[in-house]
Protein backbone atom coordinates (compact mmCIF):
# COMPACT_ATOMS: atom_id res chain seq x y z
CA UNK A 1 0.00 0.00 0.00
CA UNK A 2 1.40 3.33 -1.09
CA UNK A 3 1.17 6.00 1.63
CA UNK A 4 -1.52 6.47 4.24
CA UNK A 5 -4.36 9.00 4.26
CA UNK A 6 -2.85 11.30 1.62
CA UNK A 7 -5.83 13.67 1.89
CA UNK A 8 -5.36 14.04 5.66
CA UNK A 9 -3.09 16.88 6.79
CA UNK A 10 -1.63 14.70 9.56
CA UNK A 11 -0.11 12.39 6.92
CA UNK A 12 0.42 14.61 3.87
CA UNK A 13 0.90 18.36 4.14
CA UNK A 14 -1.21 19.43 1.19
CA UNK A 15 -0.55 23.07 2.04
CA UNK A 16 2.84 22.37 0.43
CA UNK A 17 1.23 20.36 -2.37
CA UNK A 18 -2.22 21.93 -2.82
CA UNK A 19 -3.09 20.07 -6.03
CA UNK A 20 -1.45 16.78 -4.93
CA UNK A 21 0.80 16.84 -7.99
CA UNK A 22 3.81 15.85 -5.89
CA UNK A 23 1.85 13.05 -4.26
CA UNK A 24 0.78 11.76 -7.66
CA UNK A 25 4.38 11.78 -8.90
CA UNK A 26 5.53 9.97 -5.75
CA UNK A 27 2.87 7.27 -6.10
CA UNK A 28 3.56 6.66 -9.78
CA UNK A 29 7.31 6.49 -9.20
CA UNK A 30 6.92 4.06 -6.29
CA UNK A 31 4.54 1.83 -8.24
CA UNK A 32 6.92 1.73 -11.20
CA UNK A 33 9.85 0.86 -8.94
CA UNK A 34 7.89 -1.96 -7.26
CA UNK A 35 6.75 -3.38 -10.62
CA UNK A 36 10.33 -3.38 -11.86
CA UNK A 37 11.47 -5.77 -9.14
CA UNK A 38 8.17 -7.64 -8.51
CA UNK A 39 5.90 -7.27 -11.57
CA UNK A 40 3.22 -9.53 -10.10
CA UNK A 41 2.89 -7.65 -6.81
CA UNK A 42 -0.59 -6.16 -6.22
CA UNK A 43 -0.39 -2.48 -5.29
CA UNK A 44 -2.97 -0.55 -3.29
CA UNK A 45 -3.41 3.22 -3.07
CA UNK A 46 -3.09 4.23 0.58
CA UNK A 47 -6.41 4.52 2.40
CA UNK A 48 -8.00 7.94 2.06
CA UNK A 49 -9.58 9.77 4.98
CA UNK A 50 -11.98 11.50 4.59
CA UNK A 51 -13.82 9.34 2.07
CA UNK A 52 -13.84 11.75 -0.86
CA UNK A 53 -14.68 10.66 -4.43
CA UNK A 54 -13.54 14.05 -5.69
CA UNK A 55 -10.03 13.34 -4.40
CA UNK A 56 -10.02 9.98 -6.22
CA UNK A 57 -11.06 11.69 -9.45
CA UNK A 58 -8.26 14.24 -8.97
CA UNK A 59 -5.69 11.44 -8.66
CA UNK A 60 -7.18 9.67 -11.68
CA UNK A 61 -6.47 12.79 -13.70
CA UNK A 62 -2.79 12.42 -12.80
CA UNK A 63 -2.72 8.78 -13.89
CA UNK A 64 -2.35 7.46 -10.34
CA UNK A 65 -5.14 4.90 -10.64
CA UNK A 66 -3.46 3.40 -13.70
CA UNK A 67 -0.49 2.57 -11.45
CA UNK A 68 -2.41 0.65 -8.74
CA UNK A 69 -4.70 -2.36 -8.55
CA UNK A 70 -6.94 -1.32 -5.66
CA UNK A 71 -7.89 1.79 -3.74
CA UNK A 72 -8.54 1.92 -0.01
CA UNK A 73 -10.61 4.01 2.37
CA UNK A 74 -10.76 4.61 6.12
CA UNK A 75 -13.82 5.30 8.21
CA UNK A 76 -14.58 6.01 11.87
CA UNK A 77 -18.19 7.18 11.92
CA UNK A 78 -18.61 6.69 15.67
CA UNK A 79 -15.55 8.80 16.48
CA UNK A 80 -14.40 11.30 13.85
CA UNK A 81 -16.42 11.20 10.62
CA UNK A 82 -19.46 13.33 9.82
CA UNK A 83 -21.55 10.42 8.59
CA UNK A 84 -23.48 7.60 10.22
CA UNK A 85 -22.24 4.03 10.52
CA UNK A 86 -25.07 2.70 8.33
CA UNK A 87 -23.69 4.79 5.44
CA UNK A 88 -20.70 2.46 5.00
CA UNK A 89 -22.09 0.72 1.86
CA UNK A 90 -22.85 4.07 0.22
CA UNK A 91 -19.35 5.37 0.99
CA UNK A 92 -17.81 2.28 -0.62
CA UNK A 93 -20.02 2.68 -3.70
CA UNK A 94 -19.01 6.31 -4.15
CA UNK A 95 -15.34 5.39 -4.31
CA UNK A 96 -15.94 2.38 -6.55
CA UNK A 97 -17.76 4.64 -9.01
CA UNK A 98 -15.01 7.28 -8.92
CA UNK A 99 -12.10 4.84 -9.13
CA UNK A 100 -13.35 2.06 -11.39
CA UNK A 101 -11.41 -0.23 -9.06
CA UNK A 102 -12.23 -2.56 -6.19
CA UNK A 103 -12.18 -0.85 -2.81
CA UNK A 104 -10.61 -2.10 0.40
CA UNK A 105 -11.51 -0.76 3.82
CA UNK A 106 -7.99 -0.68 5.22
CA UNK A 107 -9.07 0.97 8.48
CA UNK A 108 -12.46 0.80 10.17
CA UNK A 109 -12.85 1.16 13.89
CA UNK A 110 -14.63 2.44 16.95
CA UNK A 111 -13.06 3.60 20.18
CA UNK A 112 -13.97 2.60 23.71
CA UNK A 113 -13.37 6.20 24.81
CA UNK A 114 -16.94 6.76 25.95
CA UNK A 115 -17.91 3.19 26.78
CA UNK A 116 -16.83 -0.36 25.96
CA UNK A 117 -20.37 -1.03 24.72
CA UNK A 118 -19.97 1.57 21.98
CA UNK A 119 -16.96 -0.29 20.61
CA UNK A 120 -18.82 -3.62 20.75
CA UNK A 121 -21.70 -2.12 18.76
CA UNK A 122 -19.29 -0.52 16.26
CA UNK A 123 -17.49 -3.80 15.66
CA UNK A 124 -20.68 -5.80 15.19
CA UNK A 125 -22.37 -3.30 12.90
CA UNK A 126 -19.28 -2.64 10.78
CA UNK A 127 -18.83 -6.38 10.25
CA UNK A 128 -22.49 -6.78 9.27
CA UNK A 129 -22.34 -3.93 6.77
CA UNK A 130 -19.02 -4.75 5.10
CA UNK A 131 -18.56 -8.53 5.20
CA UNK A 132 -20.22 -9.15 1.83
CA UNK A 133 -19.52 -5.71 0.40
CA UNK A 134 -15.71 -5.45 0.01
CA UNK A 135 -12.75 -7.78 -0.50
CA UNK A 136 -10.86 -6.65 2.60
CA UNK A 137 -11.67 -5.00 5.91
CA UNK A 138 -8.98 -4.26 8.50
CA UNK A 139 -10.16 -3.33 11.99
CA UNK A 140 -8.20 -0.50 13.60
CA UNK A 141 -6.71 -1.55 15.87
CA UNK A 142 -5.49 -4.51 17.90
CA UNK A 143 -3.70 -2.64 20.71
CA UNK A 144 -4.53 0.59 22.50
CA UNK A 145 -1.86 3.26 22.12
CA UNK A 146 0.17 3.52 25.35
CA UNK A 147 -0.78 6.74 27.19
CA UNK A 148 2.80 8.00 27.25
CA UNK A 149 3.15 7.78 23.44
CA UNK A 150 2.08 10.58 21.05
CA UNK A 151 -0.67 9.93 18.53
CA UNK A 152 0.13 10.64 14.87
CA UNK A 153 -1.97 13.76 14.35
CA UNK A 154 -1.14 17.37 13.59
CA UNK A 155 -2.96 19.21 16.34
CA UNK A 156 -2.65 16.87 19.32
CA UNK A 157 -4.33 18.08 22.51
CA UNK A 158 -5.86 21.10 20.75
CA UNK A 159 -8.28 18.63 19.17
CA UNK A 160 -9.92 18.15 22.57
CA UNK A 161 -11.57 14.79 23.24
CA UNK A 162 -11.11 13.82 19.58
CA UNK A 163 -7.37 13.52 20.21
CA UNK A 164 -7.76 11.19 23.19
CA UNK A 165 -9.93 8.78 21.23
CA UNK A 166 -6.72 7.72 19.46
CA UNK A 167 -5.70 5.99 22.70
CA UNK A 168 -8.80 3.76 22.93
CA UNK A 169 -9.08 2.21 19.46
CA UNK A 170 -7.63 -1.20 20.33
CA UNK A 171 -9.28 -4.48 21.26
CA UNK A 172 -6.59 -4.88 23.93
CA UNK A 173 -5.98 -2.24 26.59
CA UNK A 174 -2.54 -0.72 27.13
CA UNK A 175 -2.20 -2.84 30.28
CA UNK A 176 -2.59 -6.01 28.19
CA UNK A 177 -6.14 -6.94 29.22
CA UNK A 178 -8.82 -7.62 26.60
CA UNK A 179 -11.86 -5.40 26.16
CA UNK A 180 -15.38 -6.81 25.69
CA UNK A 181 -15.12 -6.27 21.91
CA UNK A 182 -12.29 -8.79 21.84
CA UNK A 183 -14.80 -11.60 22.50
CA UNK A 184 -16.93 -10.37 19.57
CA UNK A 185 -14.14 -10.27 16.99
CA UNK A 186 -14.94 -12.38 13.88
CA UNK A 187 -11.86 -14.23 12.54
CA UNK A 188 -12.64 -13.31 8.91
CA UNK A 189 -12.01 -9.66 9.75
CA UNK A 190 -8.50 -8.36 9.23
CA UNK A 191 -6.59 -6.18 11.71
CA UNK A 192 -4.57 -3.01 11.25
CA UNK A 193 -1.76 -2.60 13.77
CA UNK A 194 1.14 -0.17 13.48
CA UNK A 195 4.46 -0.79 15.21
CA UNK A 196 6.93 1.90 16.23
CA UNK A 197 10.65 1.46 15.70
CA UNK A 198 11.81 -1.44 17.90
CA UNK A 199 8.30 -1.64 19.35
CA UNK A 200 8.29 -3.70 22.59
CA UNK A 201 4.69 -4.76 21.90
CA UNK A 202 5.53 -6.89 18.84
CA UNK A 203 5.50 -10.28 20.55
CA UNK A 204 2.34 -9.47 22.52
CA UNK A 205 0.63 -8.44 19.30
CA UNK A 206 1.51 -11.73 17.62
CA UNK A 207 0.13 -13.59 20.65
CA UNK A 208 -3.22 -11.79 20.40
CA UNK A 209 -3.42 -12.11 16.62
CA UNK A 210 -3.05 -15.87 16.98
CA UNK A 211 -5.54 -16.02 19.82
CA UNK A 212 -8.13 -14.11 17.79
CA UNK A 213 -7.56 -16.32 14.73
CA UNK A 214 -6.56 -13.37 12.54
CA UNK A 215 -5.28 -14.24 9.07
CA UNK A 216 -4.96 -10.81 7.42
CA UNK A 217 -2.88 -8.06 8.96
CA UNK A 218 -2.12 -4.56 7.78
CA UNK A 219 0.96 -2.87 9.21
CA UNK A 220 3.64 -0.48 8.04
CA UNK A 221 7.31 0.13 7.46
CA UNK A 222 8.40 3.73 7.89
CA UNK A 223 10.48 5.36 5.19
CA UNK A 224 11.70 7.78 7.88
CA UNK A 225 12.88 4.86 10.02
CA UNK A 226 14.89 3.47 7.07
CA UNK A 227 17.54 6.05 7.92
CA UNK A 228 17.97 4.98 11.54
CA UNK A 229 20.94 2.83 12.55
CA UNK A 230 19.74 -0.77 12.73
CA UNK A 231 16.67 -0.15 10.56
CA UNK A 232 17.09 -3.21 8.36
CA UNK A 233 17.54 -5.44 11.41
CA UNK A 234 14.34 -4.10 12.98
CA UNK A 235 12.37 -4.42 9.73
CA UNK A 236 13.64 -8.01 9.37
CA UNK A 237 12.61 -8.83 12.93
CA UNK A 238 9.17 -7.29 12.51
CA UNK A 239 8.43 -9.00 9.22
CA UNK A 240 9.72 -12.36 10.42
CA UNK A 241 7.50 -12.16 13.52
CA UNK A 242 4.49 -11.48 11.27
CA UNK A 243 5.35 -14.01 8.57
CA UNK A 244 2.55 -16.44 9.49
CA UNK A 245 -0.08 -13.83 8.55
CA UNK A 246 -1.17 -12.47 5.18
CA UNK A 247 0.38 -9.04 5.52
CA UNK A 248 -0.40 -5.78 3.75
CA UNK A 249 2.60 -3.49 4.23
CA UNK A 250 1.99 0.23 4.14
CA UNK A 251 4.95 2.45 3.30
CA UNK A 252 5.09 6.12 4.27
CA UNK A 253 6.45 8.95 6.44
CA UNK A 254 8.95 11.31 4.92
CA UNK A 255 12.45 11.52 6.45
CA UNK A 256 13.00 15.01 7.86
CA UNK A 257 16.06 15.69 5.76
CA UNK A 258 14.28 14.80 2.50
CA UNK A 259 11.07 16.80 2.96
CA UNK A 260 10.06 20.24 1.78
CA UNK A 261 9.97 20.95 5.51
CA UNK A 262 11.42 18.86 8.36
CA UNK A 263 8.28 16.85 9.15
CA UNK A 264 7.19 13.28 8.43
CA UNK A 265 4.02 14.52 6.65
CA UNK A 266 5.95 16.85 4.33
CA UNK A 267 6.05 16.03 0.61
CA UNK A 268 9.57 14.87 -0.26
CA UNK A 269 11.71 16.97 -2.53
CA UNK A 270 12.38 13.99 -4.81
CA UNK A 271 9.94 11.17 -5.52
CA UNK A 272 12.82 8.94 -6.60
CA UNK A 273 14.02 8.51 -3.01
CA UNK A 274 10.71 7.02 -1.93
CA UNK A 275 10.69 4.85 -5.05
CA UNK A 276 14.05 3.38 -4.00
CA UNK A 277 12.67 2.53 -0.57
CA UNK A 278 9.60 0.92 -2.14
CA UNK A 279 11.75 -1.23 -4.41
CA UNK A 280 13.94 -2.26 -1.48
CA UNK A 281 10.91 -3.39 0.54
CA UNK A 282 9.34 -5.16 -2.45
CA UNK A 283 12.53 -7.07 -3.14
CA UNK A 284 13.28 -7.95 0.46
CA UNK A 285 9.92 -8.88 2.01
CA UNK A 286 7.75 -10.48 -0.64
CA UNK A 287 7.49 -14.26 -0.80
CA UNK A 288 9.97 -14.31 -3.70
CA UNK A 289 12.52 -12.33 -1.72
CA UNK A 290 12.20 -14.66 1.26
CA UNK A 291 12.61 -17.68 -1.00
CA UNK A 292 15.83 -16.23 -2.42
CA UNK A 293 17.15 -15.57 1.07
CA UNK A 294 16.26 -19.11 2.14
CA UNK A 295 18.36 -20.43 -0.74
CA UNK A 296 21.30 -18.39 0.50
CA UNK A 297 21.05 -15.55 -1.99
CA UNK A 298 22.18 -12.11 -0.87
CA UNK A 299 19.46 -9.52 -1.34
CA UNK A 300 20.63 -6.19 -2.78
CA UNK A 301 21.61 -3.59 -0.21
CA UNK A 302 23.48 -1.14 -2.39
CA UNK A 303 23.67 0.39 -5.82
CA UNK A 304 21.13 0.91 -8.57
CA UNK A 305 17.51 1.50 -7.65
CA UNK A 306 17.59 -0.80 -4.62
CA UNK A 307 19.91 0.50 -1.96
CA UNK A 308 20.39 0.53 1.79
CA UNK A 309 21.19 4.12 2.79
CA UNK A 310 22.82 5.00 6.06
CA UNK A 311 22.91 8.80 6.43
CA UNK A 312 23.35 10.18 9.91
CA UNK A 313 20.08 12.07 10.27
CA UNK A 314 17.07 10.41 11.82
CA UNK A 315 13.48 11.47 11.27
CA UNK A 316 10.12 10.93 12.93
CA UNK A 317 8.75 7.45 13.32
CA UNK A 318 5.68 5.83 11.84
CA UNK A 319 4.44 3.09 9.56
CA UNK A 320 2.93 3.50 6.04
CA UNK A 321 2.89 3.18 2.08
CA UNK A 322 1.13 0.01 1.20
CA UNK A 323 2.43 -2.94 -0.76
CA UNK A 324 0.14 -5.92 -0.55
CA UNK A 325 1.86 -9.31 -0.40
CA UNK A 326 -0.67 -11.94 -1.34
CA UNK A 327 1.29 -14.78 0.21
CA UNK A 328 2.38 -12.91 3.31
CA UNK A 329 5.43 -10.75 3.91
Amino acid sequence: MLWNEPNNLSHWNFALDPEWARFAALTRAAAEAARRVRPELPLVLGGISPVDPGFIRLLAGYGVLDAVDRVAIHGFPLDWNHWRIDEWPRKVAEIEDAAGRAVWVSEAGASSFGADEVQVFGLRRTAELLRDRVERVHWYSLLDLPPSWPATTRHRESEGSAYYRHYYMGLIRADGTPKPACAEFPPWLGVCQWFHFEDPRLEAAVHWLRRLGVRRLRTGLSWADWYRPGAAAWFDRQMQALSEFEVTVTLCYTPEHLGLEPHCAAPPREAAEFARFTAWVAQRYTAEGRALAARGATLPTGGGDVRDPRPERVSCTGPEVTIHCTTGC
